[in-house]
């Protein structure tokens, strides 16, 4: 019997096939001590090299297939695979209790996992509860002797059906079998969701109750596009929605005529349509989509999964790798965006209560100026080599601004006094992601050549509701009338002052959002890569002249539901 279930469209498109049931294998075992303690370690030990051996060898499969910065969580568990703490803490429990390998290693994640879970105000921790969770189930199922399905065993067209998919699970897809998949977790900004859009697989996640009413092997449908999915759909819906697939593929194909095409609005305005990134191969399919520049070059990246802090030379070479490839179109690189929520195991940092209003970004960079002025010096060398823009994040005040740029520009003349080659035409400017900040735009303009704003942390601090937390995501508004009046003071204050402003939040690939923002004159949208073409089709529809007679209208509204409404009947 045909059934719907509604969810939240994660990745575009229409997938239909038969269902493949991931579940979870039955790694079930009776707790109990043993005698031979020396026998157990050295039974977690081989489970311990197994788990590496996969692991490394699906991470080499992620790098090739996605990017090295969605193979970089498989650096995590690789790290949580050889740290100490966590694995002597399981070789302890096995000493001081006799306890069996498995049981200790219940003990253990099970401590991990509510450690970082209790976290409740910070999304980062709650990703490495997930991270423990996916290491410890592959290094219980190898002690226990338990296989279980891995999608990279798939061998015909279907559509998965899952609790959830690991970040192991989505590093096994292979596009040309697994055609779409369905969750009953997770959200847009969820592992899974932003890994669908890399691989263009459509999917729909959160919907609670699909991994129960789907049977396997029957046909199903996803839809991508309107977050639904069809399971035993009748012949008139496979036709219609067959249909309904082979259009958006035209549309896709229509998009791609679009790619070497400048972005132009109905009535002549240019904007300028980039991309986030968050390594120098993720360039390749900002080219490949027409990308005008990168909005978003995030250089944190570069610190993580390793031992050491890296070189500068090792900076140098990633960041003029960019701006080569992107051949003198814009390049915006954030300097190091880490700390607070975004641990560094050879980084020491304090423990904090609510780590994303913490020691972070500026904050620590302009307290740990040795790695700030490393960073600042291979920016400034990779300048020479095409039209890079830096980018100081989480800034606050006037003063963290001020005292940035002055150690950017002393790095600069040492540079210049040595012969150094550095760009003559540099752009210095900030994330605008703190509400204060926001205010005060009028005064940063005087001193910043640009603004970007970052609307998922701007939301979220000023709506007072962490977007990760389900029970208050209801906040987490977009098109909120208060939002859309910080996002007005900021450009028009970058204006006043002759600078562009732009923006590398979610909302700026958002279809619904691309018409308020062009009427309140944003110059630069950037976005993932796969959003700049539907985004490029769309503005080629809207007139930027008509829209900006609406903006005191909807800046006037009170609430986010009467904007969308606006958007909906008025500004089409």
């Amino acid at each position: 019997m045909t059934e719907k279930i509604k969810g939240i469209a994660a990745s575009a498109g229409i997938a239909i096939a038969k269902t493949f049931i991931l579940r979870n294998p039955d790694l079930s075992f009776e707790r109990k001590t043993v005698e031979d303690k020396e026998a157990e370690k050295k039974k977690l030990n081989d489970a311990l090299d197994i788990s590496k051996k996969e692991l490394n060898e699906i991470k080499a499969t992620a790098e090739r297939e996605l990017g090295k910065d969605k193979a970089e969580v498989f650096s995590a568990h690789l790290m949580f695979l050889s740290d100490p703490e966590f694995v002597g803490q399981i070789e302890s429990k096995i000493d001081s209790d006799s306890l069996s390998a498995e049981s200790a290693l219940q003990d253990v994640s099970t401590f991990f996992i509510q450690t970082f879970e209790s976290m409740s105000d910070n999304a980062y921790m709650r990703e490495r509860a997930a991270d423990v969770r996916d290491v410890s189930k592959r290094l219980l199922a190898h002690l226990l002797g338990v296989s279980f399905t891995s999608p990279a065993s798939i061998t015909e067209e279907t559509v998965i059906i899952a609790e959830d998919l690991t970040p192991s699970d989505t590093a096994q897809l292979n596009r040309k079998y697994v055609k779409g998949f369905a969750t009953n977790v997770g959200g847009r900004t969820s592992h899974s969701a932003i890994m669908s859009r890399s691989m263009e697989i459509p999917a729909v996640v959160g919907t609670k109750i699909v991994l129960e009413k789907a049977k396997d092997g029957e046909t199903a449908i996803v839809d991508g596009l309107n977050g639904e999915v069809i399971l035993d759909p009748t012949d008139e819906e496979i036709k219609a929605y067959s249909q309904k697939a082979a259009a958006y593929k035209e549309q896709q194909a229509e998009w791609k005529k679009l790619v070497n095409e400048p972005t132009k609005t109905k009535d002549g305005a240019h904007v300028i349509l980039g991309a986030n990134i968050g390594n120098p191969g993720d360039v390749t399919g900002v080219v490949n989509n027409g990308g005008e520049a990168i909005g978003l070059y995030r250089t944190e990246f570069l610190y993580m999964g390793r031992d050491q802090l890296p070189t500068e030379d090792e900076q140098f070479d990633a960041y003029k790798e960019v701006v080569e490839k992107m051949k003198g179109k814009p390049v915006v690189i954030r300097t190091l965006d880490i700390g607070g929520d975004k641990k560094l195991k050879y980084l020491p940092l304090p423990e904090e209560m609510n780590p994303f209003l913490g020691f972070r970004a500026i904050r620590l960079c302009l307290e740990r100026q040795d790695i700030f002025r490393t960073q600042l010096r291979a920016l400034l060398r990779a300048s020479a080599f095409g039209k890079l823009r830096i980018m100081f994040p989480m800034i606050a005040t006037i003063n963290e601004f001020r005292e940035a740029k002055k150690i950017l520009l002393e790095e600069k003349d040492k540079l210049v006094a040595a012969g150094t080659k550095v760009s003559d035409d540099l752009q210095v400017g900030m994330m605008m992601e703190i509400p204060a900040a926001a205010v005060l735009a009028d005064q940063f303009a005087k001193e910043a050549d640009f603004f970007s704003i970052g609307t998922n942390d701007l939301i979220q601090y000023t709506m007072a509701a962490d977007r990760m937390n389900e029970h208050v995501s209801y906040l987490y508004q977009p098109c909120n009338p208060s939002i859309l009046r910080l996002v007005s003071h900021v450009i028009d204050a970058a204006h006043k002052e002759g600078h562009w402003a732009g923006m590398c939040g979610e909302m700026a690939g958002d279809a619904t959002a691309i018409p308020l923002l062009l009427a309140l004159g944003l110059d630069e949208f950037s976005m993932s890569a796969t959003s700049i073409l539907p985004a490029r089709s769309q503005l080629l529809t809207l007139s930027q002249e008509e829209l900006a007679k609406h903006k005191e209208a909807f800046l006037n509204l009170s609430t986010a539901d009467e904007v969308l409404e606006y958007v909906k009947t008025k500004m089409k």
